[in-house]
Parts: C-alpha cells; sequence; structure tokens
C-alpha cells in the first residue's frame, strides 16, 4: 500500500498555478460585458438583483448526492445554456431571454472571478479552478 493522498487531498486540478488567475481574469471581463449587454438591452437591475443567485438553486442536486449534484451543478454553471437561451432570444425576439442570459452569464462569470469552478463529482467543494 503507498502513502499517496487520497482523493480528498489532493488539489482537483493539474492546472498550472498562474492558470487559476487567468480564468479569474476571464470571469471578470465575461461578467462586466455580460453586465453592459444586461444595461444595453434595458435590463431591469432590481430583477437582476433578485435573480442573479438563481442558478446557484442548482445546488439542490447535491441532495441526490455528489455526481448527480456536480452533474446539475455544471449543467448550470456552463456558457452552453446561456448562449443557446440567447441564441433563441435572437432569433425569436425575445428580449426577456437575452436579459436572462446576460444574468446567467454575467452570474457564472462573477463565481469564475470568485474561483467557483466547475464541481468535480469527488465533492462539493473540488472545483475544476480550486479547492473552495
Amino acid at each position: 500500500m503507498t502513502n499517496s493522498p487520497s482523493v480528498e487531498a489532493t488539489p482537483p486540478s493539474s492546472l498550472p498555478r498562474y492558470t487559476g488567475a487567468i480564468l479569474r481574469l476571464e470571469g471578470a471581463i465575461v461578467a462586466l460585458a455580460a453586465g453592459f449587454g444586461f444595461q444595453a438591452l434595458d435590463g431591469s437591475w432590481l430583477w437582476f438583483a433578485v435573480l442573479f443567485l438563481a442558478p446557484d438553486l442548482s445546488m439542490l442536486g447535491y441532495l441526490r448526492g455528489n455526481r448527480v449534484g456536480a452533474a446539475i451543478y455544471n449543467a448550470a454553471h456552463t456558457y452552453l445554456a446561456p448562449a443557446t437561451l440567447a441564441a433563441w432570444g435572437v432569433t425569436g425576439g425575445s428580449v426577456p431571454a437575452l436579459h436572462v442570459a446576460a444574468l446567467w452569464t454575467a452570474h457564472i462569470g462573477a463565481d469564475r472571478l470568485c474561483g467557483y469552478g466547475l464541481k468535480e463529482p469527488t465533492g462539493f467543494k473540488h472545483t475544476h479552478l480550486q479547492r473552495v
């Protein structure tokens, strides 16, 4: 038997140290751009404040275990879903869909800025950016 650290003790990612800083900067830029987009679409800042943390309701998936929780949380915290919603908003002429897409994108960017990354199936605190 080796004395290698357990999965719980190892960092969730083997990315170089500076990669986290780059991903945080990218998150800040995305959050700001999405905020400017929301403003340009004349979105309601009251609704922005009320709904900003709505994607975090995906954490309830962890009630079904780490693997299911990570899958649900990650589905709500990738840019794919808000990008799809934005495309639908543009093609369908739905400004409310564009508001939600911008708000959702800003949330994800802010999460990345704070170091909250996509979740590993090994536990809620294990992300692709760091252990939180």
